[in-house]
């Protein structure tokens, strides 16, 4: 018989009969769990801290900030230090760096840089008022980027729609170091205006610090040792440092002229 074992090679096979007849065991297989996204909450505690993180409610924050600290800096007024000197409690390194964190928080309210760089050098000097006045230079800088960085960028980016602001914004977010260097090294532009539009563009943290850093240098110096040598104007390192402050404006208002009509072609 065909299902039977074999006499001579005693081989057992298995006949189609019983093959079909064998037990076919079912395997799960296992299930992949997709992950329901929780509901978002819709009560009224939501929907207020949905408004008060909304990009316009940041950019009024910004708004407020910037106005309470302009009036903190007409009600204390800072130019008296022209004519009363630093206080004399504090003097040396201290007075410096005490100088330089107020220079920032002064240019962040709109303090113009000149008058501070002055100060810096009629207060302290041309080196350490030079040092004084280069820290505080960066510092606002950086407290002016980050705060229209994260208060200011959302809510102002959709509005730049016309051709001149998209033309300024694609300059600073693809050559970033070398534009702001250009902006700081010939001075036209507003320190807090080139501060506000860095921020509000696409230009990174080091660029704008490493342009400002670099590009303030000669301009700084020059105010601080016109401030520190203002008591003899006929001298000679007066009259080279105003020279020093001249002839980069004269070439800033050439190279601005000369990038009008280049946004305009554009």
């Amino acid at each position: 018989m065909p299902d039977a074992t074999t006499r001579s090679g005693g081989t057992a096979t298995v006949s189609p009969r019983a093959a079909a007849t064998e037990l076919v065991v079912p395997v799960s297989l296992p299930v992949p769990l997709v992950a329901v996204p929780a509901a978002a909450p819709v009560g009224p505690a939501a929907r207020c801290s949905r408004a008060l993180l909304s990009p316009w409610a940041r950019f009024a924050l910004l708004v407020v900030l910037l106005a309470a600290a302009a009036s903190s800096v007409l009600l204390f007024e800072p130019q008296k230090l022209l004519a009363d000197g630093w206080p004399p409690q504090l003097g040396g390194v201290t007075a410096a760096l005490v100088f330089a964190a107020a220079y920032g928080l002064c240019t962040v309210a709109f303090v113009p840089r000149p008058l501070l760089n002055l100060a810096a050098g009629a207060v302290f000097g041309s080196q350490l008022g030079f040092g004084a006045a280069l820290a505080g230079t960066v510092l606002g800088a950086g407290l002016a980027f980050g705060l229209g960085r994260f208060l200011g960028q959302d809510a102002l980016r959709p509005l730049l729609r016309g051709r001149l602001l998209k033309a300024a914004d694609d300059q600073l977010s693809r050559h970033g170091l070398r534009s702001m260097l250009a902006t700081r090294l010939f001075p036209g532009v507003p320190f807090w205006a080139a501060n506000y539009c860095a921020a509000v563009s696409r230009m990174g943290w080091l660029p704008f610090l490493l342009a400002t850093a670099l590009g303030s240098v000669p301009n700084t110096a020059a105010y601080v040792v016109a401030g520190s040598s203002a008591a003899s104007p006929t001298s000679p390192l007066f009259l080279v440092s105003m020279a020093v402050i001249a002839v980069p404006a004269l070439a800033g208002a050439a190279l601005a002229w000369r990038k009008r009509h280049h946004l305009r072609s554009r």
